[in-house]
């Protein structure tokens, strides 16, 4: 079957299925670019859904801005901790079929006031004071790439720039070897995958590599603990929070840093250059205006929400919609829902770069657990587009994105482009 078909196929389903067998995690969906349909009609009819039976167990969808909100704001009852899968709806995702979970405990998986204290050791990189520094490095690195594209010819964006700049930023946040930078990547890749995705074939293949991730950040402990710099292993090292993590713990909030430093970043990066294309009148007001960058920023990342998903655990009976969500219950905060929210955001289906709140979206999420590099990610994105202006009239798209197969992660794996000069 073709992807125009499958996703065809996929699309019937939202309105054929009854209410109750809409089941919004398939990582179909996504790959297929299909899960619209699916929470529009969620959100018209049942708005806090409860999916019985899926892969990953029963769970309930909160697919509105004001419900997500809700959840997202209230740790006391809905918690990052309690739940095995912490923030993704699959339980133990560090599971290997031999060898069974594995705990992998990171910073945004924990309820206060450990959440705070660990989040704390970190959030140094991203003050003003140092994104002021980063500034020039990622302007200078930005036109490096930009320049070394060919002009007229079709290429792959994802890892020409999106990927490339990326990792770039990541070596650096971590001070990490540079030309061993690729190894970022892939683990980023890996530590969201499941076995059929395309990245890793078992979940013993991707233990193993994250064994490996382990292993190697492990030497960088041990030599910030002696020569600490301005990097966030050394931020981790040295912590009196952080200092005496458990290795899975360490292991844990390095492979949240890479996915959060990655994962979304790259993936908005992808997301404008198709937005853009697929919307030829916002670009046209870009090029009149350049100024209308600050703007778009955001809209691009409310458009492309990289991030599908957070789950909560329920951790005492609440009432969210009309709906009794029990003890124990696995929430999940649909944020790619709540983007559309007709309710709350005016055309949510359209791309608008000078949107009069272009703020107002659940990208970064709410709350204690709000995106602590969201400037950091801003700041790259308004670059990228600003040097993108002073050389490209254009950049075209010229055949269809290859979406990543997953349910969290909403990204490209593939977008074949070609550049006007």
């Amino acid at each position: 079957m073709t992807a125009i078909a499958s996703a065809a196929t996929e699309m019937s389903g939202a309105t054929s299925l009854p209410i109750d067998r809409i089941d919004v995690s398939r990582p179909e969906l996504y790959e297929h670019n299909a899960e619209g349909e699916y929470f529009r009609r969620l959100r018209r009819e049942d708005p806090v859904h409860y999916c019985a039976e899926s892969a990953y167990g029963p769970y309930w969808s909160i697919t509105k801005y004001k419900d997500i909100m809700a959840v997202d704001t209230n740790h006391q009852v809905f918690s990052s901790e309690a739940g095995l899968g912490g923030i993704i709806i699959e339980d133990g995702i560090q599971k290997s079929s031999s060898e069974g979970a594995i705990d992998l405990p990171n910073f945004i998986a924990m309820d206060p006031p450990r959440h705070d204290e660990q989040r704390k050791a970190v959030s140094p990189i991203v003050a003003p004071a140092n994104l002021a520094k980063l500034e020039g490095t990622i302007r200078e690195r930005v036109g490096r790439v930009l320049d070394g594209l060919p002009i007229g010819e079709e290429f792959d964006w994802v890892p020409a720039v999106s990927i490339e700049l990326t990792t770039q930023m990541l070596a650096t946040l971590f001070d990490f070897p540079f030309e061993e930078r690729s190894r970022l990547t892939r683990w980023s890749d890996v530590a969201t995958a499941e076995p059929g995705s395309g990245i890793v074939d078992s979940w013993e293949q991707r233990t193993k590599e994250l064994m490996e991730c382990a292993a190697c950040f492990q030497g960088l402990w041990n030599e910030r603990l002696e020569n600490p710099g301005m990097d966030l292993v050394s931020m981790l090292a040295h912590s009196p929070a952080t200092h005496d993590m458990t290795p899975e713990n360490y292991l844990g909030n390095v492979l949240l840093l890479i996915v959060g430093g990655n994962d979304t970043t790259r993936n908005s990066m992808s997301g404008g250059v198709l937005a853009l294309d697929m919307n030829p009148k916002e670009r046209e007001k870009l090029y009149a205006n350049p100024k209308l960058i600050d703007s778009m920023v955001p809209e691009i990342i409310r458009w492309q929400t990289p991030l599908a998903h957070m789950r909560r655990t329920a951790v005492a009976d609440a009432e969210l919609g009309g709906k009794t969500i029990r003890k124990g219950d696995k929430v999940v905060m649909w944020y790619v829902s709540g983007n559309r929210d007709e309710e709350a955001i005016e055309r949510p289906d359209d791309f608008i770069i000078d949107r009069e709140r272009p703020r107002q979206h659940l990208s970064f999420g709410f709350g204690v657990h709000r995106c602590v590099g969201n400037r950091l990610a801003e700041m790259q994105l308004k670059i990228l587009w600003e040097e993108i202006l002073k050389r490209f009239s254009r950049i075209e798209v010229t055949g269809d994105p290859v979406r990543v197969r997953s349910n969290f992660v909403r990204g490209y794996a593939s977008l074949p482009v070609r550049i006007h000069a």
